[in-house]
């Protein structure tokens, strides 16, 4: 059972840990680890073609759902000879109502005017409520037997043994075999559903095969970590695997590995801390793996969205200096001049000394007691914001017809920004007009 391996003292060894994670521990906490890890693997399969194909929120409505069918199955197995507490029976009823309740968001939406949020909103609300009332009614009239229906809401891993283990197994196998076999259908109805459906595919069948997955997924979830958690283990590894690619195939298989990751480590921790839910402590795993995403993936995290607007704002400050010192022919910038040049583009001093900084680093200027000295290539850049100004300048005083009183504004933000190609296609306009081009570097410095 998990929590067995914390010390009496509630404190935990390396050993401990190492024996956990490499799964030397007893039966009972292995097959729960490993059962965790594939249904998290699963999981994030199944969960990254349902973000791509916006069905999250379905996810939802749909866990929500399974609550009603768990009552009533418990509730009816007897009259057809089964056993109440059979997990599998109990299963099968959370798929009737969980399937019914994705029917029913279809037929909202086919029926009425209704939004999808709406239809969602309202279906796990009323389906939700209906589970309710239906095992409240169990408690109270079945008191002996419907003890731990309760844990199908938050999950109670420790209580799972190695049959339940291997019944969520198979579940989340094939929906993860399923969804592999189906990676083309799936990924031609998440990117362009409208080429699919005129090119004959069957949009209707993909769509009810990918929820038929989520249903899977969902219901062999519903013990580890409940139908509340469950939807989390759908959404939030695909999502922390969006920040890393552009790639689909790297986009499935990331989110397996945070699936996975978070379904072993989850289960790994709640096996060390007594009293801790594993369906609780694997979903916190999940968001601690999306947190690091959000705030560090390389090209789409917080972290490195941040440094490119900072880089950027550097680069354009930067060549506001050396287009100031071009224009005033200066091969010197003094602290004074820097402090004009701060109070007249609204920098602080810390960045105004960031600034000075960007400059030595990037080899344009060379630091003194009093300023700056301009590097040669400091003077190349300043020459060439300075003729692309005015440039773009003329352009538009030539062609949009607008005041020369009135471009400088939009000048400014445009001059630094300007590529090769587009610079020469200006020089090639002004000069089919008879324009004089500004003198200067040009593209080529």
């Amino acid at each position: 059972m998990l929590g067995t391996l914390a010390s009496a003292g509630g404190g935990v060894t390396v050993g401990e840990i190492v024996e956990t994670l490499l799964l030397r521990t007893g039966f009972n906490t292995r097959m729960v680890i490993a059962g965790t890890t594939l249904l998290g693997i699963a999981s994030g399969v199944v969960g990254a073609f349902a973000m791509l194909r916006k069905r999250s929120l379905m996810t939802d409505a749909l866990s929500h759902a399974t609550l009603p069918g768990i009552a009533l199955a418990f509730l009816f197995a007897p009259v057809f000879g089964l056993a109440s507490r059979s997990l599998a029976v109990l299963l099968i009823g959370a798929t009737v109502t969980g399937v019914l309740g994705v029917l029913c968001v279809q037929a909202i939406l086919r029926l009425t005017r209704l939004r999808e949020d709406a239809a969602i909103g309202i279906v796990l609300s009323v389906f939700f409520g209906a589970g309710v009332v239906a095992l409240s009614y169990v408690q109270v009239n079945a008191p002996s037997g419907s003890a731990g229906l309760n844990a199908f809401i938050f999950g109670q891993a420790a209580t799972m043994q190695a049959h339940d283990v291997m019944l969520m197994a198979v579940l989340a196998s094939g929906a993860l075999i399923a969804s592999i076999a189906l990676f083309k259908e799936f990924t031609l109805v998440c990117f362009n559903d409208s080429f699919a459906r005129v090119d004959g595919w069957p949009v209707s069948a993909i769509d009810l095969a990918m929820m038929a997955m989520v249903v899977l997924v969902t219901v062999a979830g519903l013990q580890a970590v409940g139908l509340i958690l469950v939807v989390a283990l759908l959404i939030v590894p695909p999502v922390a695997a969006r920040f890393w690619t552009e790639r689909l195939w790297l986009l499935v298989m990331l989110s397996a590995l945070f699936g996975g990751a978070s379904g072993y480590l989850g289960a790994a921790i709640s096996a060390l801390l007594p009293r801790m839910p594993a369906g609780a402590v694997i979903v916190l795993t999940a968001g601690v793996a999306f947190g690091v995403s959000m705030l560090f993936a390389p090209s789409r995290g917080v972290v490195a969205g941040a440094l490119r607007r900072l880089r950027l704002r550097l680069r354009i400050a930067s060549d506001h200096v050396l287009e100031a010192a071009h224009d005033a022919g200066a091969d010197r910038i003094e602290r004074v001049t820097m402090r004009e040049l701060a109070d007249l583009h609204g920098w602080s001093a810390w960045f105004a000394w960031v600034v000075r900084r960007w400059l030595i680093g990037a080899r344009m200027a060379t630091g003194t007691r009093d300023g700056i000295v301009l590097r040669e290539r400091g003077r190349r850049r300043g020459r060439q914001v300075s003729r692309n100004h005015a440039l773009w300048e003329q352009y538009l005083v030539s062609y949009a017809d607008i005041a020369p009183s009135h471009v400088d504004w939009s000048v400014d933000l445009v001059e630094h920004v300007l590529s090769e190609e587009l610079i020469r296609d200006l020089e090639k306009k002004l000069a089919q007009r008879g324009e004089a081009l500004p003198s200067g570097s040009g593209v080529t410095a």
